[in-house]
């Protein structure tokens, strides 16, 4: 039998550590277990030289299983698995003791957590010496990729990893690409034409030879794992062919039946048959089967869309007979950025969201300055007249404990933009109600100073009540703002035509089930949630699988981009190396006691086990590439047939045995 030569390596952490824990004395006390034949302590053994320490006592030592003391697994036990195979030695005869979260960071009595701290290292080292080398496999991975969501996000991860001539399936629910960026009048804080830059973009997407563009469809479908996921999508029957389409609007323009342009946020009216917007890419027409009124009545009325389509694109077949489809193919890596929903104001009765005609969002106020608006520009009230004043209510649903606790990043700076807008396209006297200014990127603080100097009216404080009961001849006829002003010390009142309020951007109300369909992690706040918020922030606990933009959180139009390249990068890195490197420390399956009852597929968050029958007996099998080792299943599992690989009953008993000696 092989003897067993154990390194134990004791970390500073600089004071993180050390500042309690008595470092020297811990690594004295692990040269006295059984089986440790070299013990040190060192400042930062994650740093090069600490990591040479390791791999040279490897070779010099004869050492076959090694014990670290240092801060979170979760960031070093990759580092030092890497440094222990750089010595020569299986990554996973290896252990890692954490006694920084666990021990330095919760206690403050020196002498109690020098006292745990030698506990934590007495426990790895009898359980690495139970250890066993484990081989890592490789697999192949499908280039190709799946970008889910067509807004800025979604268009940037997809034109950067199609430039490198790598196929890209772009799926967008609604009929257009674009997101919420195509609805905006400009950006902040260079007030550029936000359909300027951003249509460019949306018709090199339409066009690129190696980006498949599904818009009108959704993801139906997500199986299989990090190099072979299996895609399903629903491709929702637009009532055209689109083969023969040729966008001219001519449909549009003869069809009847009017209801609420969701573009225009009610603004204006769409058609039954219609084109979401002048810039739509695809450029195609849909119909809406529940205002068509050919299709409502079974083809016995209208059909004025069948008369005037000279292209033929719409026949009575298309309307009454086209149905959904299912498009299947493969991809190796998935990019979900869906975005947000703005926060619906009507929520809070007391700001009169829904009530007062003239109280507006701000993507209502984006159309109405938009020059291709329905108002072409112009500010407007509901009775055609311009505002003489204008309130700009901020942090609506953000920053507040009965709604969302987190401040939606770019609330401050669109305000500061509807100021200056209302100021260049109107005469209105502008008030601004903010609870404080979050100018945090570049070049916002200049563009808050712009607006201050344009005459902008700034209050401090927090709007209580939005109300049209006049207490005097200048209240009357008025939306009155009733407002702290915590620079007075005292409540205003000030009387304006228009209110806007600037809503919070908040997680899709479909977020739930996206997060079941791709098997994502949700925050609190209802966001995805990323594998680490600062090292890892783009990658998701799925493999293959990565956020960007709103969808992670609130954020503006260049971080969302930023982000979009960035999951593209992660992307692209993968595509290059061509194959997957899968996860040593998984489940697996003793087929002799197995009996096949299905608990374990029940229980995985990460579908990775499969009853299925094998020579006439029903068994589970894992699939190592989705497995990340959690342990549920084992937990589960009735008649103990399920282990996990590095985590064995042997392993973790020794473990907790070692726990419970006295030192």
């Amino acid at each position: 039998m092989e003897e067993i030569r154990i390194g134990v390596y004791i970390c500073h952490c600089g004071f993180n550590i050390a500042g309690v824990v008595n470092v020297e004395e811990v690594a004295k006390y692990a040269a006295t277990l059984p089986s440790v034949v070299i013990s040190r302590e060192y400042r930062y053994m994650c740093s090069d030289p600490g990591q040479d320490l390791i791999k040279n006592d490897i070779k010099k030592l004869g050492l076959n299983r090694v014990v670290v003391a240092s801060c979170s697994p979760r960031m070093h036990e990759p580092t030092f698995r890497k440094a222990v195979a750089d010595g020569g030695l299986n990554p996973y005869l290896y252990e890692h003791a954490n006694i920084r979260e666990h021990c330095s960071w919760v206690h403050d009595d020196k002498e109690l957590a020098t006292k745990k701290a030698k506990d934590l290292v007495r426990a790895a080292v009898k359980r690495v010496y139970r250890h066993e080398p484990l081989v890592v496999k490789e697999a192949p991975l499908n280039p190709n990729v799946l970008v889910v969501g067509g807004g800025i996000a979604g268009m940037q991860a997809a034109l950067d990893i199609a430039n490198g001539q790598n196929k890209v399936y772009l799926v967008e629910r609604d009929p257009s690409i674009g997101g919420h960026m195509i609805q905006l009048d400009r950006t902040f804080p260079t007030l550029d034409c936000s359909e300027c830059i951003l249509t460019p973009k949306m018709s090199d997407v339409g066009h690129h030879p190696f980006i498949e563009l599904f818009t009108y469809s959704e993801v139906e479908e997500v199986s299989g794992s990090i190099g072979n996921f299996k895609i399903k999508v629903r491709k929702k029957a637009r009532h055209i062919d689109e083969s023969k389409c040729i966008g001219c609007n001519v449909c549009e323009e003869k069809c009847p039946w009017k209801t609420d342009s969701e573009f225009e946020m009610g603004l204006a009216k769409r058609k039954a048959v219609y084109i979401p917007f002048a810039q739509a890419i695809p450029h195609l027409a849909v119909v809406d089967p529940n205002l068509c009124a050919y299709i409502k009545s079974d083809g016995k009325k209208c059909g004025a869309c069948i008369k005037v389509c000279e292209a033929q694109a719409i026949t009575p077949e298309t309307l009454l007979k086209q149905t959904d489809q299912i498009v299947e193919f493969d991809v190796g890596t998935i990019i979900v950025a869906t975005g947000y929903d703005q926060f619906d104001p009507s929520v809070i009765p007391q700001y009169g969201y829904g009530k007062y005609d003239n109280v507006l969002t701000g993507l209502h106020f984006e159309r109405m300055t938009c020059a291709a608006g329905p108002t072409g520009g112009k500010i407007l009230l509901k009775d055609g007249r311009e505002p003489e004043r204008i309130a700009l209510v901020h942090c609506v649903g953000s920053r507040d404990q009965n709604y969302h606790e987190y401040c939606s990043r770019v609330c401050c700076m669109y305000a500061l933009k509807y100021a200056h807008l209302a100021k260049e396209l109107s005469k209105a006297d502008v008030y601004q109600f903010y609870i404080d200014m979050r100018c945090f990127g570049e070049g916002y603080e200049e563009f808050y100073k712009r607006c201050s100097e344009e005459g902008v009216n700034f209050i401090r404080g927090k709007v209580a009540k939005i109300t049209d009961e006049a207490l005097s001849d200048e209240e009357k006829g008025k939306l009155v703002v009733i407002s702290e002003d915590t620079l007075l010390g005292k409540l205003v009142r000030v009387p304006v035509d228009m209110v806007i309020l600037c809503s919070a951007l908040e997680a899709r109300s479909d977020a739930e089930n996206v997060a079941r369909i791709f098997n994502l992690n949700r925050r609190a706040d209802g966001f995805f949630l990323e594998r680490h918020v600062k090292l890892d922030p783009v990658a998701t606990p799925t493999d293959g699988i990565f956020i960007a933009g709103c969808c992670e959180g609130p954020r503006d139009i260049p971080d969302t981009v930023a982000q979009a390249e960035a999951t593209a990068a992660k992307a692209l890195s993968l595509i290059s190396k061509g194959t997957i490197t899968t996860e040593a420390a998984v489940s697996t399956v003793d087929e002799s006691i197995c009996h096949g009852c299905g608990r374990c597929e029940e229980i995985c968050a990460f579908h990775a086990p499969k009853v299925a029958s094998k020579n006439g007996t029903l068994v589970s099998s894992i699939n190592e590439t989705l497995c990340k080792g959690c342990g549920a299943c084992a937990v589960v599992c009735p008649t103990g047939a399920i282990s996990i690989k590095h985590f064995t009953q042997d392993e973790i008993l020794a473990e907790v045995a070692a726990l419970t000696e006295v030192s």
